[in-house]
Order: structure tokens, then sequence, then C-alpha cells
């Protein structure tokens, strides 16, 4: 594409100049405490809830896991799609993801974010591709991923190590 500012990034799988819009949607109840019943879709339930020490019943995860949650799912979305447009071949993805919150801030406690403050994630890919198209692989992903790009604007202190491994020493199981 010519009016992309980096060499690296691919084109888009879509028409640019066409305006799609996605609706995502989502229900929920919460009976006056910490837990919280939600529905996406035609799926199962599935819940919120905070840690015994935050006041909670430690039932579920909890909103800001779910965040973490997220992001790695994202990224495994974001992959596998980029991975398609390069025809980057790879076994399959691990991720491990942490962050940092001052828990003063969801409470109130004025100039203190009420949100994550830094964040560490892990992205190991098992592929016996060339180092050039791996770091095209991290670089689009990056560029394209919706949940990492609103960790971003949210100016959270990301720290994403990406690593390669040989494609023969993927273990996962996603049932």
């Amino acid at each position: 594409m010519s009016d992309m500012i980096d060499a690296d990034i691919i084109e888009p799988s879509i028409d640019p100049q066409t305006r799609k819009i996605g609706v995502r949607h989502v229900k929920a109840t919460n009976a006056a405490g910490t837990r919280t019943k939600i529905q996406v879709r035609d799926f199962a339930a599935t819940y919120t809830d905070e840690p015994a020490s935050l006041g909670g019943t430690n039932s579920a995860p909890s909103p800001l896991e779910t965040v973490l949650i997220a992001l790695v799912g994202c990224d495994g979305v974001i992959i596998n799609g980029v991975a398609k447009a390069m025809s980057f071949d790879y076994a399959g993805v691990d991720f491990t993801c942490e962050s940092q919150i001052d828990v003063r801030g969801p409470k109130g406690v004025p100039g203190i974010r009420p949100y994550f403050e830094s964040g560490k994630l892990d992205i190991t890919v098992y592929s016996d591709e060339s180092e050039d198209r791996f770091r095209k692989l991290c670089k689009n992903v990056e560029f394209r991923c919706p949940v990492m790009n609103l960790f971003a604007a949210a100016k959270v202190d990301m720290d994403v190590t990406w690593i390669q491994k040989p494609a023969s020493e993927y273990g996962g199981n996603v049932d």
C-alpha cells in the first residue's frame, strides 16, 4: 500500500476505504455483590468476581483478569490472521501475562489511576520461519491487535517479549 509508513506492515485484508462496523453485545446481571453473571451470544454464562482479599467471593476471575484474558485471546486471533495473510507457518503460541495495578485507584484515591499501571506479556511462537519473517509477524500483530492497542492508548507501560521456538517444541492442546 503506497500510503503505509512502514514497509513491514502488510496490506489490509479488506477494502480500507469501506467502513465496516462490528458490533459486540453482552448482557449481565449483578445481585448487589462482587459476582457478575455475563451472557455473550448463545454461550453458557460466564462470571466475574473479586478475590476474597478484595472483598469478593473468589468464585471467578476478576474483571481485570478478564481484560488480560481478552488481551491474550485477541493476540491469538490476530496472530492467526496475520500468519494467514503472510503465509507464515507456525504450530502454536503460548502466552504468559501479568499486570500491576495500585488498588488505591479503584478505591477512589485521587491521582491514582484506577486501571493497570504496567504489564508484562510474553508471547512464544513455535515456528521454523526466518527471523525476518518472525519480526514482521510480531510488528503486524502489534499494529492490528485491538486489545493491545487499547492498552497502548491507555498508556499502560507494557513490556511485550516475543520469543520464537522451533515448531516441534509446541506441546499445547486447545480443547
